[in-house]
């Protein structure tokens, strides 16, 4: 129940800053940024017809040809979606002024409400419909991809906003449409604020022990075998904040300046000595357990890598 009213709260959060971005930047200047909600301020300029409203009656027939292929419980968190972003986005841009006519503010700062928005709607186990049930059910019929899909319903979407409004606006939208698809990433992988570091040395229990005993942080040994000198190896994993990075750097320039260091950003780090997980973990497999893998104080306490002495 608690986590079902977390997931329902931040789909009504998500839904109300993507109407933000609708509702105060992009409808009030002909930004058609791709999908259903590019597609309704097309008819709403050529009709008069609430967003809004417009969204929901095109969403609609997507869910109930589409609602198989979601399942249950996203189809009904994806249909709540659907149903609060039409109305906030119909009532944002009914009672609050437009901050901006410009056309490239508006098509920054839409995009990137409207990706922050979705990008927690996402996070909550929901959607807004839209098109990506469109490139779902797309795909069904024609031999193409999801991804392929999507990028074909927004490109018309898009041309037929340069036919209706103009080539210029038709290319705001495009830019709209990428900071918002950049900003979901963003929101989805968690923004990049770990550095996940590969280190193959001659010398690999020496630099363990310091990043183990220096660093505070945990390191994982894997197995490794150079093709061209056919010689097995250890290759060191450890993850990282990115204020550590410099200080482990020089701790393997210090035991090793041969080693071999991999540095590559890691979008996400759940567990030990990072962000938490947000559900109960899962007790260790008995396996697991028998062979002394992971230890286990009591059944509320997240099991944990055991420590070296």
């Amino acid at each position: 129940m608690k986590r079902n009213l977390a997931d329902y709260s931040g789909i009504t959060l998500g839904a109300f800053i993507t109407a933000m971005g609708l509702g105060l930047f992009e409808v009030p200047n002909r930004i058609a940024a791709g999908g259903i909600s590019g597609l309704s301020t097309v008819i709403h300029y050529l009709t008069g017809w609430p967003v809004g409203l417009t969204m929901l009656a095109l969403n609609l027939p997507l869910f109930l040809a589409g609602f198989k292929i979601m399942g249950r419980d996203f189809g009904i968190k994806s249909l709540y979606g659907t149903i609060t972003l039409s109305l906030f986005t119909d009532l944002v841009g009914y009672r609050i002024p437009p901050p901006t006519a410009d056309p490239l503010l508006a098509a920054i700062y839409g995009g990137l409400l409207c990706g922050l928005g979705l990008g927690v709607v996402f996070r909550c186990g929901g959607s807004t419909g839209g098109t990506d049930l469109a490139a779902l059910i797309f795909t069904r019929y024609f031999p193409l991809t999801s991804g392929m899909g999507l990028l074909f319903i927004d490109a018309v979407v898009i041309t037929l906003a340069g036919i209706v409004f103009s080539t210029e606006l038709a290319l705001y939208a495009l830019l709209s449409l990428i900071i918002a698809s950049r900003t979901i990433d963003a929101v989805q992988e968690g923004g990049g604020y770990a550095k996940a570091v590969f280190i193959i040395s001659r010398r690999p229990e020496e630099i363990a022990q310091g990043i183990l005993g220096e660093l505070q942080r945990g390191v994982t040994g894997l197995e490794g075998r150079g093709l061209y000198t056919r010689r097995r190896r250890e290759v060191l994993l450890v993850v990282v904040q990115r204020a550590e990075l410099s200080r482990l750097k020089a701790l393997v320039a210090e035991i090793d300046p041969r080693a071999f260091v991999i540095v590559s950003d890691t979008h996400e780090v759940l567990g030990e000595g990072f962000r938490p997980w947000s559900i109960a973990s899962p007790e260790p497999a008995e396996e697991n357990k028998e062979e002394g893998n992971f230890w286990w104080e009591t059944p509320s306490e997240n099991w944990r890598p055991k420590q070296d002495n």
